[in-house]
């Protein structure tokens, strides 16, 4: 589909989910939906012009040597800092001890943490993507990411029956740790941006920034062409995404794309006699809580639909929209990375987004733990899955 044919339907989506988030507005009991569905939407053409996915930028570095997509999450969880630490302060102008920000994720930070993330990052290995990109690839057509959602569903489900044990096992005894509480506000953000320049002087070593799009080609394009079909830069995503979970936290909730998946899984298991009514301590804690469904719509809800609806209608323009379907060994290494994910996602109550960016930027310890702990597991799976396509290929 050429540029100018493909601007019409995606004009027309964007159309109604603008149209869409002021009729919702007008309540004002939906106005919370309405700025998730426009928060939503925004993140969603965020993630496909930027190609902001954790996996695919971890692979870029490491066997692509390229850091671009690396840059664009240290700059991401850098400025979404700077931007919590803003509105935490205003809310909270002392970080007193035994208070906490309100809503922010911070959670229990442990083993179990540790190998939850560990376990997500294994199943980001083995579907190719985190969760989050698995909903924006799949408005580029990988529908492939339906089998790994899926997936997600059975593995949310195994976690729920899981985690009274964990819970009372040692989860209870996990506190969530905050650093403005050892450190003060000036304190945690210096060390936190301290900790992202380390990590992106070491990101630029093993690789260069690199471009997509040749200068001379970018040159050729018209201004319009240039914003929706070249790759945004490193620095314009990481500060977008940035801005984003910012302004979600400060009018609904933290960022997050995996509460209403687990809500779902959750209130059908207790429908079908399969989960309890209630599982010890869950929603007391802090994080993608997967809360019982009160409602048709949601705010993570809808945010969700409007990222896969925005992020449709930015591959249309960009001619990125490749309907696709993977092979039978693709599909199975879908399911079972999904239900790695969904299983991980629950236990450590989110994801790549929920727990890591909206962690880190809320100053939590647990959001640090997920980074270190999902970077090696990712690192583990995709050297084995490495290890495993060179065997066959010498046969």
């Amino acid at each position: 589909m050429t540029f100018r044919m493909a601007i019409v339907p995606a004009a027309i989506i964007l159309a109604g989910l603008l149209t869409s988030s002021y009729t919702l507005a007008i309540d004002a009991e939906g106005r919370a939906l309405a700025f998730s569905l426009l928060a939503g939407s925004a993140f969603g053409i965020v993630l496909q012009r930027g190609r902001f996915c954790f996996l695919c930028n971890f692979r870029d570095l490491f066997e692509r040597r390229s850091s671009d997509g690396a840059i664009a999450i240290l700059v991401a969880l850098g400025a979404g800092a700077v931007l919590y630490q803003i509105i935490i302060t205003a809310w909270m102008p002392l970080p007193l001890e035994g208070r906490l920000p309100p809503s922010a994720h911070i959670g229990p930070a442990g083993y179990i943490l540790a190998l939850a993330a560990f376990v997500f990052g294994l199943g980001m290995a083995l579907s190719g993507s985190c969760l989050s990109a698995h909903f924006y690839r799949l408005g580029e057509g990988a529908f492939g990411s339906l089998v790994a959602i899926g997936g997600a569903a059975i593995g949310f489900l195994l976690g729920f029956l899981t985690w009274p044990r964990l819970y009372t096992f040692t989860v209870f005894d996990d506190p969530p740790v905050w650093l403005p509480h050892h450190l003060g506000y000036a304190g945690s953000l210096i060390a936190t941006l301290v900790a992202l320049l380390v990590l992106t002087a070491g990101a630029l070593k093993i690789a260069p920034m690199t471009s997509s799009t040749p200068a001379e080609d970018q040159g050729r394009l018209s201004p319009l062409k240039r914003v929706w079909t070249a790759r945004w830069s490193p620095v314009a995503t990481g500060i977008l995404v940035a801005a984003i979970s910012a302004f979600t936290y400060f009018r609904v909730a933290p960022l997050g794309v995996t509460a209403e998946l687990g809500s779902i899984v959750r209130t059908a298991g207790i429908r079908l006699s399969v989960l309890p009514e209630g599982l010890p301590g869950l929603d007391t804690l802090r994080g993608c809580i997967s809360a019982v469904k009160q409602g048709i719509l949601s705010p993570n809800g809808v945010f969700v639909g409007g990222l896969v609806l925005a992020s449709f209608s930015s591959a249309l323009i960009a001619d990125q929209f490749k309907p696709s379907w993977p092979d039978f060994r693709g599909l199975i290494a879908r399911l079972l990375g999904g239900i790695m994910m969904g299983w991980a996602s629950m236990i450590a109550l989110g994801c790549t987004i929920g727990v890591l960016l909206s962690g880190i930027h809320a100053g939590a310890v647990s959001g640090w733990i997920f980074l270190g702990f999902c970077t090696a597991g990712a690192w583990f799976g995709l050297a084995v899955r490495k290890a495993f396509s060179d065997r066959q290929a010498s046969r």
